[in-house]
């Protein structure tokens, strides 16, 4: 008996180890190659700020580290982060103040620096041992601070993802397999190279579908998809590239 127990032990976790990863964000779930994203650090930085319930949901055993600006957002709903990383020119005086009496621990950096405040986060992020981040406060405002983000995300030093409750951006690198499962259905869902070919682009799930497609980063056209009917989720597999998944609830 103890030897039966002990061998259905093993294939419990001979299963486990061979399942594919879930990453589980509020507004919707991920399978595939995504196990480095269960120890995730929580980046809140300095863009747009994402929707109170949707943060506070979000950083739900998750470590949290504001990126300047994105300390304002933290302390509106209600989160103390772990660490404040930036050079002070966008939190108010007052959440910084309060940074500072609540003993969080700053890397403050001069404004007069190459590196975006995001930027520096990543790579110290890095460098303490996180796996993955998961980068929230990316969209809206302004276009440049929005793009740099987004480049900066999809080729830092550890694996990045975007999200809030209005837009979500998922890289998805050579011969990588992800299916995504949106709680609710979104407005879009575009594929987006960023290298200058993705090659080997499987789609399923779409109105749309993709099988063996190149798609160029010259001519970004497979934009504006959606869910097929009645399909629940999609899946997106590439050969080689680096090929962002767009999802739009909200504009």
């Amino acid at each position: 008996m103890n030897n039966m127990n002990n061998m259905n032990d093993m294939n419990g976790r001979d299963n486990a180890a061979t399942r594919p990863a879930i990453l589980q964000l509020p507004q919707l779930c991920l399978q595939g190659a995504l196990s480095c994203f269960q120890q995730a650090c929580l980046l809140v930085v300095g863009g747009r700020a994402p929707e109170v319930e949707w943060l506070r949901k979000a950083s739900e055993g998750r470590i949290v580290w504001a990126v300047d600006h994105g300390l304002d957002a933290c302390l509106a709903a209600g989160i103390v982060p772990q660490r404040l990383i930036g050079d002070g020119d966008s939190a108010t005086p007052a959440a910084w103040h309060f940074a500072e009496k609540k003993g969080i621990p700053i890397e403050k950096f001069p404004p007069e620096k190459d590196d975006t405040d995001t930027q520096l986060a990543l790579r110290i992020a890095k460098e303490a041992g996180f796996p993955a981040t998961i980068v929230t406060g990316a969209f809206g405002g302004r276009f440049d601070h929005a793009l740099s983000t987004v480049m900066s995300c999809a080729f830092a030093p550890l694996p990045c993802l975007l999200a809030d409750e209005r837009e979500a951006l998922f890289f998805v690198h050579s011969d990588e397999t992800i299916t995504f499962t949106p709680a609710k259905e979104p407005k879009a869902i575009s594929l987006l190279p960023f290298t200058p070919r993705c090659y080997g682009v499987d789609l399923t799930g779409t109105h749309w579908p993709l099988h063996g497609a190149t798609l160029e980063a010259s001519s970004m056209r497979a934009v504006s998809n959606v869910l097929a009917a009645g399909s629940r989720a999609l899946t997106v597999s590439l050969q080689s590239g680096l090929l962002g998944v767009y999802f739009v609830w909200h504009e």
